[in-house]
């Protein structure tokens, strides 16, 4: 197998879509070699515990609502064009995302990494829920088959947030500015939310260079 870490955060929309553009490729090719791992990087490390609200944080950022507007046009075009659901009208709050992260690395341990991030993507995205709350954390992993009372209590303490936090601090010194960043085999990057046909030839490459016959 060969390691594909993914540098990703839960709100990120380009993610959302570089995740369902993988997963079609993977789909398409069910024999690939990639051994996924999910890896934090927080676009707002600075954000308050209880988040803000949505329309102001886009507004900071993107120098009012016509920024914000146009930054969200690729988004939401380069979405349907993948077949992606998405309801960005829904999302009330921008939350702070270290809580989702640690929840992500805890399925880690469990094998259940993917499913919790698609949870999260898609509470975010589609359901327009606040993933900065614990018992949204919870229900995600109830449905990704964790122990949502297990979870409860960790998200209670500060269990793996120093971890989280450092983490983070690694991916930005290995250079990554921007997500999704996905590292293959622990040497190759490939930034941004690549389209399904440039997965496939990724794994065909690697397919080859497996084969002392290719």
């Amino acid at each position: 197998m060969i390691q594909l870490d993914i540098f990703s955060d839960p709100i990120c929309p380009w993610c959302y879509i570089g995740k369902a553009h993988l997963d079609r490729a993977l789909e398409a090719n069910p024999d690939h070699p990639f051994q996924v791992r999910w890896l934090p990087f927080m676009l707002n490390p600075d954000m308050p515990a209880g988040g803000m609200d949505r329309r102001e944080y886009l507004e900071r950022k993107f120098g009012g609502k016509k920024g914000a507007v146009q930054a969200y046009m690729p988004v939401i075009q380069h979405a349907e064009q993948a077949g992606l659901p998405i309801n960005l009208d829904a999302i009330e709050k921008t939350p702070s995302t270290i809580d989702a992260h640690r929840l992500i690395h805890w399925a880690g341990i469990e094998g259940r990494q993917t499913p919790v991030v698609a949870g999260l993507f898609r509470a975010y995205f589609v359901d327009g829920r606040d993933i900065g709350e614990a018992e949204v954390l919870a229900d995600i992993a109830d449905g990704a088959g964790l122990d949502a009372s297990v979870v409860m209590r960790l998200l209670a303490s500060d269990s793996d947030r120093r971890e989280i936090v450092e983490r983070d601090a690694a991916a930005r010194g290995m250079g990554i500015n921007s997500v999704p960043t996905f590292i293959v085999a622990g040497q190759h990057a490939v930034p941004g939310a690549q389209p399904p046909e440039l997965w496939s030839q990724v794994i065909s490459e690697l397919r080859s260079a497996a084969d002392p016959e290719g």
